[in-house]
C-alpha cells in the first residue's frame, strides 16, 4: 500500500508576491500544505513587513497543521524559513531553502537595495515590470500563480533591511534539523552556498540544472519531488507525532 505523507508541508513565498507563487508546486507535494502570506503581502499587503512578524507567520501555520512541519522558503521564504527553523527548532521538522544562500552584505546587497529603493518609490510601476519578468520568465501556469494573491513592490526597502540583519550562517548552525540547500544552476544567489552547507548540521546541496532563481519555478514537479524527499526524510528521522505548540 503507498504511503500517505502525515508530515504537513509550509511552503513560505517570496519578496512581493503571495503565497499563490506555490500553488502549482504544493497541487503535485500532497497531503497538507499550507502557503500563508508573510506581513505585507498577499492578503497581509498594507502590513509593515519584520521578519519577526514573518517568522511568527510560519510559527502559526505550522500550529494550525499540528505543531509540526517541512518548512520551504524560496528567496525571502528561504531566509525566513532559516530563522523560523533556528527559532522555533520543534515546529521545524526540516527546512528547504530555495535560492537564498547569499548573506545580506557586499555588493550583492549594495544592488539590492538599490532595486528596492526604486521600487519603494514606484511600487506600482515596479508591480508592472514584475508581472512582465514573470511572464517571460516562466509558463503560463506558474506566472499566473505569481501575481494571482497580487504583488506588493512597496515592501521591498523593509525586507531588502531586515533580510540584510540577518547572520543565516549562524541560524543554521543553531538549527539541529536537515536541511536541504536548493539552488537553480543559474542562480546568482548561490555566492555563499558552500558556506551555508558547512553550517548546516546535517545538510545537503541540491542544484536544480540551468534554472536560475525565479525559473526554478518553471519546474514544479521537480521542486515538488525535492519537497516530497525531504518530508520523507524528516519523517523518517523524526517519527515523533505532530503536536501543537503554545
Amino acid at each position: 500500500m503507498e504511503h500517505s505523507p502525515s508530515l504537513p508541508v509550509v511552503l513560505v513565498h517570496g519578496t512581493r508576491v503571495s503565497g499563490t507563487m506555490w500553488r502549482p508546486v504544493a497541487d503535485l507535494v500532497g497531503g497538507a500544505v499550507a502557503l500563508p502570506d508573510l506581513p505585507g503581502h498577499g492578503r497581509r499587503r498594507g502590513e509593515p513587513f519584520t521578519m519577526d512578524g514573518a517568522v511568527a507567520a510560519v510559527a502559526e501555520a505550522v500550529d494550525d497543521l499540528g505543531g509540526r512541519a517541512l518548512v520551504a522558503g524560496l528567496s525571502l521564504g528561504g531566509y525566513v524559513g532559516i530563522a523560523a527553523a533556528a527559532r522555533h527548532p520543534g515546529r521545524v521538522a526540516g527546512l528547504v531553502a530555495v535560492g537564498c544562500t547569499t548573506v545580506g552584505a557586499g555588493p550583492t546587497a549594495a544592488v539590492y537595495r538599490t532595486m528596492a529603493g526604486l521600487a519603494g518609490r514606484n511600487p506600482e510601476r515596479a508591480n508592472r515590470l514584475s508581472a512582465r519578468a514573470f511572464r517571460r520568465t516562466l509558463p503560463a501556469p506558474a506566472a499566473a500563480a505569481m501575481v494571482a494573491g497580487g504583488l506588493s513592490s512597496e515592501v521591498f526597502p523593509g525586507v531588502v533591511a531586515e533580510v540584510a540583519a540577518l547572520d543565516p550562517p549562524a541560524l543554521l548552525r543553531a538549527y539541529p534539523g536537515p536541511v536541504w540547500l536548493v539552488n537553480g544552476e543559474r542562480d546568482h544567489l548561490r555566492r555563499d552556498e558552500r558556506a551555508f552547507l558547512a553550517a548546516c548540521r546535517d545538510g545537503r546541496l541540491v542544484l536544480v540544472p540551468r534554472r536560475g532563481h525565479i525559473s526554478v519555478l518553471a519546474e514544479p514537479a521537480a521542486l515538488a519531488r525535492i519537497i516530497q524527499d525531504a518530508r520523507t526524510i524528516a519523517e523518517r528521522n523524526d517519527p515523533r507525532p505532530a503536536t501543537p505548540h503554545a
